[in-house]
C-alpha cells in the first residue's frame, strides 16, 4: 500500500490527484477507484494500477 495526500478531487467530475508520500509525484484517481469518500488534503492509502493512460490510484481509502 502506498500513502499520500489528496491534492485535488472534484466530486462532480469524479476525478482528482493524490501526491504520493514517497515519490512526491501526482497520481491520477478516478471515483471508480475509491473505497471511502475523499476530500482535498485528506491523508489516504492506495494501490497503484497501470492502464493505457499510465498509473492511477485504486482501492483508495482514508488513512
Amino acid at each position: 500500500m502506498e500513502t499520500g495526500t489528496v491534492k485535488f478531487f472534484n466530486e462532480k467530475k469524479g476525478y482528482g490527484f493524490i501526491v504520493d508520500d514517497k515519490s512526491e509525484m501526482e497520481v491520477f484517481v478516478h471515483h471508480s477507484g475509491l473505497i471511502d469518500k475523499i476530500n482535498n488534503d485528506d491523508k489516504v492509502s492506495f494501490e497503484l494500477a497501470e492502464d493505457q493512460k499510465g498509473k492511477k490510484a485504486v482501492n483508495v481509502k482514508r488513512a
